[in-house]
């Protein structure tokens, strides 16, 4: 059948075939039963030039003819520094959830990780090995298997995992390095504070700290931490009166980088399965060049 207009090919098809549903024309329009001059087109959405001729069989084609349209990969919204058949490396985004709280966040760092993965393998699962608070960038380290996962987390427990921080505080500290040293509290709204070490709650925390460069606002630090604990460098660095530059939570005055400026940069640790040193870096998103 010809039309002396254009007209999209799913119209067409409904005035070809007036008593068949939009449902039924799209299911054929899938299976490659509608032709335009001689030609399989899929799409719905199609315009049919003026003049054209199109077409309906009345049998399902050989998907070798005209194999259905395959859909559209998720784009991949992880940025991959490694990934073998037992671990995946990622460098976390700022604001972004490591994992989903009690609140059961859609969008994570874990979901999408997970999203990646079950593009090849729909059964495939990922294990959180450890995590950095959401307004943290960089690096992250999941598993692929549990025993890897566990292995993983006694070398944290352990603190024999090497982990490098990069941080732009507020003014510049009177030395050029230090260690601190404290016990924090973690109440039930998740805020973070410094308290007497006898607390019967109090985890204790320890970041080393250096100045790599400095101006008259601001410098960068370069932090190691031996503990993991929930904002133990951004209360530490509060502490000693040099807020991370955007942390508001912890007295830093604006935002002028438009996120909390604190960077996983480096994580140093054995490879689970072979017990060889490997060692994963992401450039500081903030700083001097």
């Amino acid at each position: 059948m010809k039309f002396e207009e254009e007209i999209d090919l799913l119209e067409a098809a409904q005035k070809m075939l007036p008593t068949s549903k939009r449902n039924t024309l799209r299911r054929m329009l899938t299976e490659g039963r509608i032709r335009v001059d001689g030609k399989i087109v899929h799409k719905a959405r199609y315009i049919v030039p003026i003049g054209s001729d199109v077409s309906v069989t009345d049998r399902l084609i050989a998907a070798e003819d005209a194999p259905p349209p395959q859909p559209k990969k998720k784009r991949i919204r992880i940025k991959i520094l490694y990934e073998d058949e037992h671990i995946l490396v990622v460098n976390k985004q700022a604001g972004l959830l490591s994992v989903a709280t009690d609140k059961m966040e859609p969008d994570t760092l874990h979901s999408r990780s997970l999203d990646y993965l079950r593009e090849e393998n729909e059964k495939a699962w990922i294990y959180i090995v450890h995590r950095l608070d959401r307004e943290t960038s960089g690096v992250m380290v999941f598993a692929k298997h549990k025993r890897h996962k566990e292995y993983l987390q006694e070398q944290f427990a352990a603190r024999s995992v090497h982990r490098v921080y990069h941080a732009l505080i507020q003014g510049t500290p009177e030395k050029q390095s230090g260690t601190i040293q404290e016990w924090l509290l973690e109440d039930k709204f998740l805020n973070v504070k410094a308290v007497n070490k006898r607390h019967p709650q109090a985890k204790e925390a320890i970041t080393h700290w250096n100045i790599e460069d400095s101006d008259e606002t601001a410098s960068l630090v370069q932090l190691t931490i031996e503990t993991g604990r929930r904002h133990q460098i951004r209360v530490g660095l509060a502490n000693l009166g040099h807020p991370v530059i955007g942390d508001e939570q912890h007295g830093a005055e604006g935002n002028p980088v438009g996120r909390i400026a604190l960077h996983a940069t480096a994580l140093e640790l054995l490879h689970p399965e072979t017990d060889d040193p490997i060692r994963f870096e992401a450039k500081i998103p903030f700083g001097p060049e």
